[in-house]
C-alpha cells in the first residue's frame, strides 16, 4: 500500500468513523475497490489509523473529558459490555470481517434507523445532556455498542440509535456516541495493535502516520459538520445512504 492509499483510507476514516454508516465497513469496501488485499498488515493498518479519529473527539471535548467525573463515569458503565465481550470473542469478530457481510449490515442498519425515526417524538426524548443520562440506560447503550463487533453494523450508528430507543435526543446520543468512542476505540485499538505490532516493518509505520493524520483532518471536519446537521435535521438520510450503498456493494462489487 503507497502513500496515496494511506491518504484515501484516512480520509475515509476520518469521515466515517462518527457517523452512523460503519467506518470499518467503509474501510473494507473501498479496500476493495483500491484492489487493496485484506493481509493481517492492512487490517492492522484500518485498526491503528482509529487513533487519528481518536484525538479528533479528545481535542473537540478536552473540557468534559478532563473535568467532568460524571461524563467519565457513564462512559466506563457504557463500555463494559463491549469490553467483556471484544475480549471473549475477538477471534470470531476477526472472521466476520467482508464485504457480504458489511453490506448486509449496512442495509438492515439503514432500515432500523429509518424506522426508529418514523416514531421519533421530542416530547420522549427528554434527556439533553450526558451528565443526565441513567446509569442503566449508559449500560444498556453500551449493550447496543457491542452489537457493532459485526462489521457494516457501525458503532457509532449503533450506540446512537440505542440512545434514542432509551430517551436522549439526537445530539446527547450522537455526543455521547462520539465520547464513548475514547474508552472503547482505545482499547480496540491498542489490542489490536499489541496482537499485530510483528506485521509493521519501518515502510508500514509511515503509511501509517500518513493515514493517522489525515484521519484526525477529517474527523474534527466530519464531527464538527455532523453535530450541525443534526441540529435540523433527523438521520433518514444515513439510513438511505446505507441501504443505498449496501445495495450497490451487493450488485457491482460482491
Amino acid at each position: 500500500m503507497g502513500l496515496l492509499e494511506a491518504i484515501i483510507l484516512g480520509i475515509v476514516e476520518g469521515i466515517t468513523e462518527f457517523l452512523p454508516i460503519s467506518s470499518t465497513g467503509h474501510l473494507i469496501l473501498v479496500s476493495k475497490l483500491l484492489g487493496i488485499e485484506q493481509t493481517d498488515v492492512h487490517k492492522a493498518f484500518e485498526v491503528a489509523i482509529q487513533f487519528g479519529a481518536i484525538l479528533a473527539v479528545v481535542l473537540l471535548y478536552r473540557e468534559k473529558l478532563l473535568h467532568s467525573l460524571d461524563v467519565w463515569k457513564r462512559l466506563i458503565i457504557a463500555f463494559i459490555p463491549t469490553g467483556v465481550l471484544g475480549f471473549l470473542l475477538y477471534k470470531i469478530v476477526k472472521g466476520l470481517f467482508s464485504p457480504y457481510v458489511v453490506s448486509v449490515m449496512l442495509i438492515l442498519g439503514g432500515i432500523i434507523f429509518i424506522i426508529v425515526e418514523f416514531f421519533y417524538k421530542k416530547e420522549e426524548h427528554s434527556i439533553n445532556k450526558i451528565e443526565k443520562i441513567p446509569y442503566h440506560k449508559a449500560f444498556f447503550i453500551g449493550v447496543f455498542q457491542s452489537l457493532a463487533m459485526i462489521p457494516g453494523t457501525s458503532r457509532s450508528g449503533a450506540t446512537i440509535i440505542g440512545g434514542l430507543l432509551l430517551g436522549l435526543d439526537r445530539k446527547t446520543a450522537a455526543e455521547f456516541s462520539f465520547l464513548l468512542a475514547v474508552p472503547t476505540m482505545f482499547v480496540a485499538t491498542s489490542y489490536d495493535i499489541f496482537k499485530n505490532h510483528h506485521y509493521f516493518q519501518i515502510e508500514n509505520w509511515i503509511t501509517l502516520l500518513v493515514g493517522f493524520i489525515t484521519a484526525f483532518i477529517f474527523a474534527v471536519l466530519a464531527v464538527k459538520l455532523f453535530l450541525k446537521f443534526i441540529s435540523s435535521y433527523n438521520f433518514i438520510p444515513f439510513g438511505i445512504y446505507r441501504i443505498f450503498i449496501g445495495v450497490i456493494f451487493l450488485i457491482f462489487v460482491l
